[in-house]
């Protein structure tokens, strides 16, 4: 490897390579190494279903292996598979795991990591690629449109796998966010793009540290620059994210895990359908024939995505991509089946003709309450909100509307996020022809960032691992990974993942 400046230059990539080169395990608090453990597992759920679906199989046939030689290329791919469904996790900011966790597996092997290098690598990954994402938050992307998130994710997961030194991570990171992606919906939702959203940029990644490995360099101050990447990415620049409170105020502390297939407010939605059908007799739901009515009472963000996945398709030629955005498909089949599974987003269940009539009885409504829970929880917004203060209401406005905007009350910047929460409420109400009725709320999702998931999440995503075919063995090795040796660590991604 290329040794960098000696006294690399100053600005916020240097400030933050300078702390994740050095970041080691015992750097970690135990309830940070506990929630990452379960991202790596959680996030090995994701790439498994990913590869069980029929857009997963075609992007390995594009693009190889997930476990060709080729680190770099597997990393991609990886990624790939891990974003497809949906089943990825986010936190405060960003959808991370794909890039945070994907690369350093793909180099476990290539580099002989051991359990400890890897779950720190994970974490420091973490930590660069949302905060970067977090001062960008307040702009015109987020979720998995936000493909920068990748891209600084997947150098600092490079980086510290192979223990590069300050002056190499920083000018990686800032070839990677000298020419980012710039996700245009019609395409991520209209055709079978959204397959890529996370490869291109892992890939984009690669080709950054390679050059930077080799002595490329990039400007220092790429993110602060009144020409560099907050200034186009932002409405409203938050560099002050980039390095506030580094090493007490954890990102990873704001992990939601999905436990089922779907994007912005699915999941609460499909988690009072499953209770309502828990709850009730099995013949209400049958053929959903005598169902007249289903209200889904939720916030802004969730409407607002649902009306761009309505744009792109209904019924049983809705492309696939839109497929997990679908808030009326997903509340019919977990009406219908009790369940939501990676198999009802592929034939013959997406076609089936009794989902798609139960699905067009379904009704998005906005409910202000629930806006204002969104934006005052840590994720997806909140915390950027408080950080820039009055400096976001141009952009709240635009967001949310100008009286939710009026609502919002600012506070101080959170010091810790070890009480992070992930308001995406809705109320399900389900109305028969005969005139009962039924109903349902959730506030936080079942996997989402709040005190539930912090005591819960090991069982959580364990299940969602059983769920997707995930060997027990696999499951056991990854309780234990800060133990695992070597070859215990490429023995848990060969029986997580299989060999294809």
């Amino acid at each position: 490897m290329t040794a960098g400046p000696a006294h690399p230059p100053p600005g916020l990539l240097t400030d933050l390579a300078a702390w994740a080169a050095t970041l080691r395990l015992s750097h970690l608090p135990e309830r940070v190494t506990s929630l990452a453990r379960s991202q790596v597992l959680s996030q090995l759920a994701a790439i498994r279903a990913g590869l069980g679906h029929p857009g997963g199989r075609r992007l390995v046939t594009a693009y190889g292996s997930y476990s060709q030689p080729e680190p770099a290329r597997a990393a991609a791919v990886l990624a790939g598979l891990g974003a497809w469904l949906n089943l990825d996790d986010t936190a405060y900011a960003g959808h991370l795991s794909n890039s945070t966790v994907a690369v350093p597996l793909a180099y476990a092997r290539s580099l002989e990591l051991d359990g400890a290098a890897l779950l720190t690598a994970v974490v420091a990954a973490n930590e660069c690629a949302a905060r970067v994402t977090a001062a960008a938050t307040l702009g015109p992307f987020r979720g998995q449109t936000a493909a920068h998130t990748s891209l600084v994710g997947a150098v600092a997961g490079r980086m510290h796998c192979s223990g590069a030194d300050v002056g190499t991570w920083a000018n990686a990171t800032g070839l990677a966010l000298t020419m980012p992606p710039w996700t245009l919906m019609h395409g991520f939702l209209g055709g079978d793009a959204r397959l890529l959203t996370a490869l291109n940029p892992v890939r984009s990644a690669m080709d950054a540290c390679a050059a930077a490995d080799a002595g490329l360099t990039a400007p220092p101050d790429i993110l602060e620059h009144p020409e560099g990447f907050l200034a186009r990415f932002a409405a409203v620049p938050l560099p002050e994210e980039i390095t506030a409170g580094l090493g007490k105020r954890w990102h990873t502390d704001t992990l939601s895990f999905k436990v089922r297939p779907g994007g912005p407010g699915v999941d609460t939605a499909v988690d009072c359908a499953l209770r309502l059908r828990r709850e009730m007799p099995a013949a209400r739901f049958e053929t959903g024939d005598d169902i007249a009515e289903i209200v889904v009472e939720t916030s802004r963000y969730t409407t607002y995505v649902a009306r761009l996945a309505a744009e792109h398709g209904g019924g049983a030629d809705t492309p696939p991509g839109v497929l997990p955005l679908s808030v009326p498909y997903a509340v019919a089949t977990a009406l219908l089946t009790g369940d939501l599974t990676v198999a009802d987003f592929s034939a013959p269940a997406s076609g089936d003709p009794r989902r798609w009539r139960l699905a067009s009885r379904v009704r998005l409504v906005e409910d202000s309450g629930m806006t204002d829970d969104l934006l005052s929880g840590t994720a997806p917004v909140g915390a950027a909100i408080r950080r820039a203060g009055e400096r976001a209401a141009p952009w709240l406005a635009s967001f949310a509307g100008p009286d939710a905007a009026a609502r919002v009350v600012l506070g101080a910047p959170e010091e810790t996020f070890t009480d992070a929460t992930k308001y995406t409420g809705s109320r399900l109400t389900v109305r028969w022809r005969d005139g009962r009725q039924a109903v349902a709320r959730q506030d936080i999702p079942v996997g989402g960032a709040g005190p539930d998931t912090r005591a819960a999440h090991r069982g959580l995503v364990e299940g969602k691992f059983r769920a997707t075919g995930g060997p027990p063995e696999a499951a056991r090795l990854c309780a234990r990974l800060e133990g695992l040796s070597p070859a215990e660590v490429s023995l848990l991604v060969e029986r997580a993942l299989g060999q294809d």
